[in-house]
């Protein structure tokens, strides 16, 4: 009888383990911040924030907003052949969509404290709002190769503004006060490798898809087809806290 025992509590002893391993790393809120990178975007896409909160044993409801560029996919940079400078050939107006979302985060794998790798799917939709803010070029208006005198900022207009007179782009946010809302909304599916050695603190990975759609065609670039609908791959790294 004492040997069957034994043998029970051998048995048990690390299913209990792992339940004690499993509520170490529970955690009931959490906060991340990241920086994003996606196919429609730059070097840095933009960059999100989302509020988590337990609602089940590996169930999370959130809350979050992204704020990324959107480009035109034939977007393509060119040189000044007055000043060498870079603008891009074409383009219009620049896309910043503004994302708000409401979604579900399910733990498939918990790590165990202080190692290993936890898994997350996460899913989410909510509204865009697209500020569509013109694309200033800086022009050499008389076209006499004398910037100084004749240079002007004006909104790129592939048809009226001849490319060998371009002397680069306006300044950041040039124009923004003349920006325009476009209202959308936004789906996405990802999975998160949370990859932290802490108990109250997150690091790791998010990579998903994500498919923003507006009411109506953005104009990017104004010789190429324009979109409504914009469908991506992301990856983005976060860092945050949880308790």
């Amino acid at each position: 009888m004492r040997k069957k025992a034994y043998f029970i509590l051998l048995f048990l002893f690390p299913m209990l383990s792992l339940a004690q391993n499993q509520d170490a790393e529970s955690y009931d809120k959490e906060f991340v911040w990241g920086i994003n990178k996606n196919t429609a975007g730059g070097l840095i896409g933009g960059f999100m924030l989302r509020s988590s909160k337990r609602i089940g044993d590996k169930l999370y409801q959130s809350l979050g907003v992204e704020i990324v560029n959107v480009k035109h996919p034939l977007e393509v940079r060119r040189n000044s052949n007055i000043t060498g400078n870079l603008f891009i050939y074409g383009k219009t107006n620049y896309l910043y969509a503004i994302r708000a979302q409401y979604g579900r985060e399910l733990i498939l794998f918990r790590k165990a404290p202080q190692q290993g790798v936890e898994l997350k799917l996460i899913t989410a939709i909510g509204p865009s709002i697209g500020v569509v803010a013109p694309y200033y070029i800086d022009y050499d208006a008389d076209g006499r190769n004398n910037p100084s005198v004749s240079s002007r900022k004006e909104q790129y207009d592939p048809y009226k503004h001849n490319a060998d007179f371009i002397l680069g782009t306006g300044h950041i946010l040039q124009g923004i006060q003349e920006s325009k809302i476009q209202l959308g909304a936004n789906v996405k599916a990802a999975l998160s490798f949370e990859l932290g050695t802490s108990k109250t603190s997150v690091t790791g990975f998010e990579a998903g898809f994500l498919l923003d759609a507006y009411t109506k065609e953005i104009p990017l670039i104004e010789t190429a087809d324009n979109k409504a609908i914009f469908p991506t791959a992301f990856i983005t790294l976060f860092y945050g806290k949880r308790r």
